[in-house]
């Protein structure tokens, strides 16, 4: 590609490249460039006239293997980045070394990628590192994975092989967490579906990958909500000015916002927000920028620039996720450094909770972690931090691990949101008199506010299938009870987790949290008097038991929807089935994740069948 040939620079997206040794990874990258033009000519040149020194074809893996020792040795050791740009979308490509030996340089590039493009040859099938590197990232919060089962030459283009490898991987990807999975048969040498559709797989009909890559959504990955701006510097070129400098981890900033600097606490409002010497209105996640305060405060670097209203937890001893890549294991008691935002402090390895087999993601009991295993651990710190849960901020929630005798780097680690999470969920309403917080009753009963609201407190809990209705059907009841008197209020699943449970995910762990705070804030809602009306597929009997018990069995009214799967999929109002089952949403309730029938529900209504009035007035008869 000539310098003339360059694209205009649009939407950004980094993706990182993993998988095993001999995967294709550097020749899939090469490829790719190649077939979309993003090579220099003189690059092409080059790769040409090699090709001919060699007699064969171009080895499209010299693109991003430019050490000589890789080259001699046929891996990759380092990740090679590489740069280019189409009409839709610019790239950064990181290309992460496959061998189990290199699993810190895999995880450096994981940690600051969008998705990641995973490759399995055909012909080997799945591998344990397969499974190690996207485990990785879905513990680095690499929220997409693109698994392109490559060499399909090796296997005659077989579509037999590409399914039994898509079940096998997808079985084992669906527990990972992951917000897309997509599955893509290719090969990368000849560059079938990559830009172009291969004619010798006619069977498979989904998306090629570069245009794939362009199309996918990641804006929406932003945290925009938590201003953190971790100092780097204090700039002082002369008397008249201090700045601070750093990039913005997360969230807006503005030009006469309040902030707090931790961890002093000293407060002062944004009167410039620099980039060299342009001025600017505001600044997002991601903008490295200078800032100067209305006041002279004594900051300077590690310390930390937040709202008043948003402030990061402090923590004195963190529950962590650790990759440890230290030749020696780590062992109760060692103390480490720790790197974390721009400061660096010291602690101590308290306790080795588990370590995490990359197979089977079980957890096995270890007093150890050694050379390239995952697991939890808990550590003191020197000094308190302030900082955020990983899931909620990949800056703030990250850590290094570096030794401190020789300052060689150990590991990686990512902040756990809650202590003990497992074995809080399982607790019973008892565990607050365990902690000496005591329930104070106020000195107006239920009965009392009953009588002044003259209705029922009561949950109408509708449970089914995404597109059974539990919404329409919930704000129609809401309406019908506030035009008969009564006072509601619907809790919809997808409004609450715009707030209360935005920290939440999908997994049957988070569900179940999801469905306690939710019964808790009914349970709370109903003591206040009101009729609470939940929208939730909670699909497990469990959980709607949990909720049941936390309301109140006396005020728990069950209502499942059931028009049953097909009639859901044919509304599909926000599209998810089909996202569901073209691997783009995993885990999706229904389809690729169980729903557990309610056993005596209060009622039943086939909204396949019934019509809204009709609803309504079988509802009245329980409700009102």
């Amino acid at each position: 590609m000539s310098d003339s040939g360059r694209q205009p620079q649009t939407d950004l997206l980094r993706l990182i490249t993993a998988g095993s040794v001999d995967d294709g990874k550097s020749t899939l990258i090469g490829r790719l460039l190649y077939d979309a033009d993003a090579l220099y000519d003189d690059h092409v040149d080059a790769l040409t006239k090699g090709a001919r020194t060699m007699e064969g074809g171009i080895d499209f893996a010299l693109v991003t293997d430019g050490l000589r020792a890789e080259r001699e040795q046929g891996i990759t050791i380092d990740v090679a980045y590489r740069y280019f740009s189409t009409p839709r979308r610019r790239f950064i490509i990181a290309d992460a070394p496959g061998h189990e030996q290199y699993t810190r340089n895999m995880a450096t590039a994981a940690s600051k990628a969008d998705l990641a493009v995973l490759l399995i040859d055909a012909k080997q099938g799945i591998l344990t590192q397969s499974k190690r590197h996207a485990f990785i990232c879905s513990l680095l919060g690499v929220p997409r994975l693109v698994v392109a089962v490559n060499k399909m030459d090796l296997v005659n283009f077989s579509r037999a092989r590409f399914l039994e490898i898509e079940r096998q991987y997808r079985d084992f990807a669906m527990r990972l967490g992951l917000k897309s999975l997509r599955f893509i048969p290719v090969c990368a040498v000849d560059g079938d579906n990559l830009l172009r559709r291969g004619e010798r797989m006619p069977w498979y009909d989904g998306p090629c990958l570069l245009p794939y890559l362009e199309e996918i959504y990641v804006a929406g990955d932003r945290n925009l909500v938590d201003f953190r701006m971790p100092v780097q510097r204090v700039v002082r070129p002369d008397s008249t000015f201090r700045g601070y400098s750093g990039c913005i981890a997360s969230g807006l900033l503005r030009k006469g916002d309040e902030v707090i600097a931790l961890p002093s606490g000293f407060r002062s409002r944004i009167g410039r927000i620099a980039v060299g010497e342009a001025e600017l209105e505001q600044a997002l996640a991601g903008q490295s920028v200078t800032v100067c305060l209305e006041d002279e405060l004594d900051i300077g670097r590690g310390d930390l620039l937040v709202h008043p209203g948003n402030v990061p937890k402090e923590y004195k001893e963190l529950e962590a996720m650790a990759v440890w890549t230290g030749d020696e294991p780590l062992v109760p008691d060692a103390v480490l450094q720790l790197k974390h935002g721009t400061q660096w402090l010291k602690a101590r390895c308290l306790k080795i909770s588990y370590k995490v087999d990359p197979n089977t993601l079980r957890q096995e009991e270890t007093q150890s972690l050694s050379l390239n295993e995952i697991g939890r651990i808990r550590l003191s710190l020197f000094r308190p931090v302030f900082a955020d849960a990983y899931a909620r901020n990949r800056a703030l929630g990250s850590l290094l691990l570096v030794s401190t005798a020789n300052n060689d780097t150990l590991g990686a680690a990512v902040i756990v949101d809650r202590t003990d999470y497992d074995a809080e969920l399982k607790t019973d309403r008892a565990l607050p008199e365990k902690r000496e917080v005591v329930w104070h009753k106020g000195q107006v009963s239920l009965t009392e506010r009953a009588l002044f609201l003259r209705q029922r407190p009561l949950t109408v809990w509708f449970t089914g299938l995404s597109g059974s209705g539990k919404s329409t059907l919930a704000f129609a009841l809401e309406r019908r009870l506030i035009d008969a008197g009564k006072a509601c209020y619907v809790l919809d699943g997808d409004n609450v987790r715009h707030g209360l449970n935005r920290d939440l995910g999908f997994s049957p762990k988070d569900r179940a949290e999801n469905i306690r705070r939710i019964a808790e804030v009914a349970h709370l809602m109903n003591d206040a008097g009101l009729i609470v009306i939940s929208a939730f597929i909670s699909p497990f009997q469990e959980d709607r038991a949990m909720a049941r018990g936390i309301v109140g069995p006396e005020k728990f009214i069950e209502v499942f929807l059931d028009p049953g799967l097909e009639v859901c999929e044919q509304r599909d109002p926000k599209g998810l089935y089909k996202k569901a089952r073209s691997g783009e949403l995993p885990g999706f309730t229904g389809v690729s994740a169980p729903y557990e029938l309610p056993q005596a529900p209060d009622l039943a209504l086939n909204t396949g069948g019934l019509s809204i009035e009709q609803c309504l007035r079988l509802l009245e008869r329980i409700v009102l």
